[in-house]
């Protein structure tokens, strides 16, 4: 059984496209990763999947029941993750995630505390009193309280500081452990790379890839700068070597290849400095765009 499948999943408002042919599997247990940038579908994809939208055409179904016909079955085993969290502003974290738990008979009122402790929560504090930050850890905490089979997270970073994302991640990976898949929506690289085992890439409502992560580094367009001596009077360049413009012995580039080739280059030209940089997630949508 999967644990999300989707096929041809279409979304409109009204002649406005939302999603278009959406065609997913996300097997049990796994991490999977759903990336593009801001606008590009990914909250309209989850959701319908959520049953917030009707789909307009396709089909779709998550722990093998069908999300229009069973949704407030699935809705009972998923822990949902929006990007931003909407809260009553009088109530005290505790008071709302108590709340919650009356609503999922697997939820464990007594995890409120550990979790709470574990994320550094003030469980006291009124919601209208929390930052941004904090109101995501209480969102955090709520989505993990009923001990769902099936984790959909939006871009669920926003807000954390660096401990808070880190521990964050680890909470995942231990959940993950236990067999808890997880659908891991987002636009920064680092996090996909980091927690997914594929990713599909969304762009314009549809999705234009699905990639092992391991084949999606393969991909990426690395930045680069490289420092000569002197500038050489003649240089060949290596396949994949894009788009090279000299600035005095300065030379900037960007490469797609295999790091091996790269490295095999540098030794056999004179560099006195070379900078090699991640690209950011745009380019290398802008790489799959252009193909």
């Amino acid at each position: 059984m999967l644990a999300i499948e989707t096929k041809q999943l279409s979304k409109y408002y009204g002649d406005h496209l939302g999603i278009a042919d959406v065609s997913l599997e996300v097997n049990q247990g796994e991490v999977f990763g759903f990336i593009g940038p801001n606008g590009a579908g990914k909250s309209t994809t989850i959701r319908t999947l959520l049953g917030l939208l009707i789909p307009t055409s396709g089909e779709a179904s998550m722990l093998g029941q069908n999300i229009v016909d069973k949704g407030h079955e699935i809705r009972a085993k998923i822990g949902y993750l929006p990007s931003e969290v909407n809260y009553y502003d009088e109530m005290s974290s505790k008071e709302l995630l108590e709340y919650h738990c009356r609503f999922y008979p697997k939820a464990d009122v007594g995890e409120i505390e550990t979790l709470a402790e574990y994320f550094e929560l003030d469980l006291e504090k009124k919601i209208t009193d929390l930052s941004f930050g904090n109101k995501k850890k209480c969102a955090i905490i709520q989505c993990m309280l009923h001990k769902p089979e099936l984790l959909i997270l939006d871009e669920p970073t926003s807000g954390l500081d660096p401990l808070m994302q880190n521990r964050f991640f680890e909470k995942l990976e231990e959940l993950n452990a236990k067999g808890v898949t997880i659908f891991f929506s987002s636009h920064i690289l680092s996090e996909i790379q980091r927690m997914c085992t594929r990713a599909a890439v969304i762009r314009d409502g549809r999705i234009i890839a699905i990639e092992h992560i391991q084949a999606l580094l393969e991909k990426q367009m690395k930045k680069c700068r490289f420092v000569f001596r002197e500038k050489p009077d003649e240089l060949s360049f290596p396949d994949g070597l894009q788009h090279p413009n000299w600035h005095g012995n300065k030379l900037t580039f960007e490469y797609l290849g295999t790091v091996n080739e790269l490295s095999r280059w540098m030794t056999q030209i004179n560099l006195i400095d070379a900078v090699i940089e991640e690209p950011d997630l745009e380019s290398i949508f802008m790489n799959y765009y252009t193909r």
